[in-house]
């Protein structure tokens, strides 16, 4: 069944519920309007082994103001029916059988309140994401990203996070860890929102698993990068001035917000060593981004 809000909202919601199984999952896709990859998204989650399923897609391309990527996942969330929300970008398709055994590893206990399945490149031999790691610098770490699949992640287990490509969220945890700012941060837009997430949940008492026979893949990139750097390792050159002066804002926002002291304290050096590296870099190759970041209304 197809139903079409009212337009100043285009949300696109597709409900398919057969009764296959009792737990409803909240699928959102935010999405900029390329069909080349969002049909074949779509396409996936309709060919789902899991039938208990609403599907909200936020076009932005449709809206006269776009919303930002956490504006549009908080909007979707707060129209979300199910228990469980898997959030995604419009670049990501998923195996026939991702969400049905993606929902094993929330029956583990109720404290998991995120689950990963394997996220691989197009060509299913490269890995995106086995999990969300906060790496000793204090950033995000996606587990495995760029190395060729050996099986060598076949073990389930605890995670810090998940990607934001394909996040499978409890609904109570939303619910638990939202502040003034949403579910995801307003304030992020794009880049970190993730990490920002998992820390939240992981401050208060909430758990992340890994399932790997929830496979799912991602064209990293498609929807921030240059046509150059699609599915390319170190993300940072591809993105224009904008998407660069985000990246160095949020990654302080997110250490403020979730960073305690005793832990900054003991990172320090490594913090130090990254962000030095981090600003050499913006110095010299993309003086834009640090000018974006002073004067953000200035075209």
């Amino acid at each position: 069944m197809t139903r079409t809000l009212p337009r100043t909202e285009l949300l696109l919601i597709l409900s398919d519920m057969d009764g296959m199984s009792s737990q409803l999952v909240s699928i959102i896709v935010v999405s900029a309007g390329s069909n080349a990859y969002l049909k074949p998204c779509l396409d996936s989650l309709e060919q789902q082994s899991h039938q208990n399923k609403e599907v909200i897609v936020i076009d932005n391309s449709l809206l006269e103001e776009p919303l930002s990527y956490c504006a549009a996942l908080n909007k979707g969330i707060g129209k979300a029916k199910g228990d469980f929300i898997l959030c995604l970008n419009d670049d990501v398709s998923l195996d026939k059988d991702f969400i049905r055994e993606a929902l094993r590893g929330f029956l583990l206990s109720e404290k998991i309140g995120m689950v990963s399945g394997k996220i691989l490149r197009p060509d299913a031999k490269i890995i995106d994401s086995t999990g969300l790691f906060l790496s000793p610098w204090r950033t995000p770490m996606e587990r495995g990203y760029n190395l060729l699949d050996k099986g060598q992640f076949e073990n389930k287990g605890y995670i810090f996070g998940v990607s934001g490509a394909a996040a499978f969220l409890r609904k109570a945890m939303l619910e638990a860890i939202k502040d003034n700012y949403g579910y995801f941060d307003l304030r992020f837009g794009f880049f970190f929102e993730d990490l920002d997430l998992a820390w939240r949940a992981n401050r208060f008492g909430w758990q992340g698993y890994y399932i790997p026979a929830a496979i799912a893949y991602h064209v990293r990139g498609a929807t921030a990068r240059k046509a150059s750097g699609i599915n390319k390792p170190f993300a940072r050159r591809y993105l224009d001035a904008s998407m660069q002066a985000c990246l160095l804002k949020n990654r302080y926002l997110t250490l403020l917000k979730n960073e305690s002291w005793p832990d900054f304290i003991l990172h320090l050096p490594l913090i130090i060593i990254h962000d030095c590296a981090m600003w050499a870099y913006a110095l010299f190759f993309t003086p834009a981004a640090i000018k974006k970041l002073i004067f953000p209304s200035e075209r």
